[in-house]
């Protein structure tokens, strides 16, 4: 006997499969250019609002146009928990901390293992309301604390390196029995270990929790990884070793930066650059790139003046892609 709801659910995944092959910009829609309002980071969006970072404060473009300091502090990437609450990433602070409803400030993580952080970049949230973020240092090594001795520096007899992670926050996840993390004992930061990412930049984990996303950019090193790397994550959140897969490569020009998934799986990565620098040249324009689940390149956003950093979904239906770049801020409506 045939059961009538097969060939729904077959043709609901074919319809979302061919979805995900095609580009979801609206035909002949143009990148709208909101000016130098300080948009260089980290957008979120929540009621009405889209809130950004300038590397000095933490700015929310309000329903009236009007641009105001939402807090003055240096951070990078921003999202919303499941509560409302915005998380951070404190960059200069080396921290990651949440904004409560009442304005004060909680800090998530500021210590792996008791040593400070890089300077935390990026973050992404699970169905478990677990929270990753990156740790890559760009410019000084100075005060670097978190290292690793490898194989090579033991056999070479060389100082440990420093490490440019991936972490996992578990404390603010709840288990299935509602007891959370505290009551077993699960440390607060887990080092989520990934191959062969140089520098971890963006961070993207896809609904179902199966795969994690690296925007891999090394790009102030001659010969740098400039990828998009997915990893398979097992039941408990991290990496199943021997999984990672380069689904894009932005070779010696200026690679991934903050990145987002739509409801097609569809990914949408800020990266390229309209200004050469020693170390990366303008092959790839500044721009959002619009890839499929499997990596192939659907559609291409370009902006200006400079490179272009992050992304993020918003508007009235969610149907619009906010781009930060140069300070500037950008928007252009989806299908």
């Amino acid at each position: 006997m045939s059961h009538p709801v097969l060939p729904i659910l077959a043709l609901g995944l074919a319809l979302t499969s061919c979805t995900s092959m095609r580009s979801p910009i609206v035909p002949g829609a143009k990148p709208k250019d909101h000016g130098a309002i300080g948009a260089t980071e980290g957008p979120a969006w929540k009621d009405g609002s889209l809130y950004f970072t300038d590397g000095q404060h933490i700015n929310r473009l309000g329903p009236d146009g009007k641009t105001t300091v939402f807090r003055h502090n240096s951070s990078n990437g921003l999202l919303f928990d499941k509560e409302g609450r915005l998380v951070a990433c404190e960059t200069k602070n080396r921290r990651v901390t949440r904004t409560e409803k009442d304005g004060s400030i909680t800090v998530l993580a500021d210590r792996f293992e008791g040593k400070r952080f890089n300077s935390p970049n990026d973050l992404c949230m699970d169905s478990k309301g677990r929270i990753y973020f990156t740790d890559p240092r760009y410019g000084s090594r100075e005060g670097m604390e978190i290292l690793e001795e490898t194989i090579f520096t033991a056999l070479l007899n060389r100082p440990p390196l420093p490490v440019e992670g991936i972490y996992r926050i578990n404390r603010e996840a709840h288990l299935p029995d509602g007891l959370c993390a505290y009551a077993y004992d699960i440390p607060n930061v887990t080092r989520i270990r990934c191959d062969h990412a140089e520098r971890p930049n963006g961070i993207l984990i896809s609904p179902d929790d199966r795969y994690l996303y690296i925007a891999d950019n090394n790009n102030n090193t001659h010969g740098g990884s400039r990828k998009l790397l997915r990893y398979t994550l097992d039941k408990n959140g991290d990496v199943k070793p021997g999984s990672r897969k380069v689904l894009f490569d932005w070779k010696d020009g200026r690679g991934p930066d903050g990145m987002k998934m739509d409801s097609a799986g569809r990914i949408y990565v800020a990266a390229g650059t309209n200004k050469a620098t020693e170390f990366e040249n303008t092959s790839f324009k500044a721009g959002c790139y619009i890839l499929s689940p499997s990596g192939r390149l659907l559609d291409f956003i370009p902006v200006a003046p400079d490179e272009c950093c992050n992304c993020a979904f918003g508007g009235k239906d969610g149907k619009t892609l906010f781009i930060t770049s140069g300070s500037h801020l950008w928007s252009v409506p989806l299908r």
